[in-house]
């Protein structure tokens, strides 16, 4: 039984009313609605730790867009998360990958990477983007210094305290770590192909803030174009513009943030409607081609779909809900707001 109240399992034969696929914050989520609905659950991830790309790319990763919390880290998010749903005792199955889902009576049967087999009613696919890892800069010599001073993610703000730090890319992680490194960084350089980013507008704006107050430099429009250092540590990165100015810039860190490179894995062999690299579903049951299958976070493809943790959430609600007649067929669902029906062991 682990600290907050939920119990770990690998190998073995086990019966339950929901699989999750994915224990990050949108699987995890979809825990405690099942739970509210009295349905027990089983979560099944390839990594080792719950949390999904929050604990294994950016657990320090400032996050401000979750209802009545300014600004929460990824890894608080995580654990308040685990903690809502520990009252209703999932089991994890943590480092193992689903690599089958067979048909069995009214249900399924799934069977990870370990062996072990999972008998349920329906199955939730809370997959995030499926099996990912780091897109990686085609940098000569790259792999010495990885893992040193080149850094896919940053698991502590602190390890960057007065360091010259060169950040490339155009999205939210390279935006957002600009943003919350700036106030302890020596040096901040911001390298991307051209002036307009694709962050939030509110994280831009507070960067180009920090711009112009000499807290962030912007080096745009420029690419990464090589690498100087020796024995694992760097001492310059070397950047170039499309017409042929080129730049040294003194740094101790390089972080890339160019996005993941995703993978669905086995999940694209399950007889699933997909449309580029996600499952389509339903809006209104997030339920997939396959009926008693649901597809929740960013795997799940519908038209006007927001790919923000926020949607997922809802979409988890959503799904509990259809899934709820399969679990319990021929039980009438009467709906109890949270506040009304209290968790268990609560009057």
């Amino acid at each position: 039984m682990s600290e907050s109240g939920d119990q770990n399992a690998a190998g073995g034969a086990f019966e339950t009313d929901v699989v999750i696929i994915g224990a990050g914050p949108v699987g995890l989520f979809a825990v405690f609605e099942c739970g509210m609905l009295n349905m027990k659950c089983h979560v099944v991830d390839v990594l080792d730790a719950a949390g999904g790309q929050c604990t294994a790319l950016y657990p320090e990763k400032p996050i401000f867009d979750i209802p009545a919390w300014p600004e929460i880290s990824a890894t608080e998010l995580i654990d308040k998360l685990r903690a809502q749903a520990a009252p209703f005792a999932p089991v994890y199955h943590l480092g193992e990958r689903v690599e089958d889902l067979a048909d069995a009576g009214d249900g399924f049967i799934l069977t990870t990477s370990k062996g072990t087999t999972i008998a349920a009613k329906a199955v939730m696919v809370a997959g995030g983007v499926g099996a990912f890892g780091p897109n990686r800069p085609p940098l000569e010599g790259i792999e010495q210094y990885e893992g040193k001073s080149i850094h896919y993610l940053v698991a502590r703000r602190e390890d960057f305290r007065d360091k010259r730090v060169v950040i490339a890319g155009g999205g939210d992680s390279a935006v957002d770590w600009a943003v919350s490194l700036a106030e302890l960084a020596a040096k901040i350089h911001v390298i991307h192909r051209r002036d307009k980013f694709r962050a939030a507008p509110e994280s831009v704006q507070r960067m180009r803030a920090l711009a112009d107050a000499g807290q962030v430099e912007l080096v745009v429009p420029f690419q990464l174009a090589g690498l100087e250092g020796e024995a694992g540590q760097l001492s310059a990165v070397h950047v170039k513009a499309l017409d042929g100015t080129a730049r040294r810039l003194e740094a101790d860190a390089l972080l890339p943030f160019f996005g993941l490179a995703t993978n669905l894995g086995p999940i694209g062999d399950w007889g699933l409607e997909i449309d580029q690299h996600r499952i389509t579903v339903a809006p209104a049951s997030m339920e997939s081609s396959r009926p008693g299958v649901f597809a929740i976070g960013d795997i799940a493809c519908y038209p006007g779909k927001l790919k923000l943790i926020l949607t997922g959430f809802a979409e988890a609600a959503a799904a509990a809900h259809a899934a709820y007649g399969r679990v319990h067929p021929g039980e009438a669902l009467h709906f109890e707001y949270s506040t009304t029906k209290g968790l268990p062991g609560q009057n």
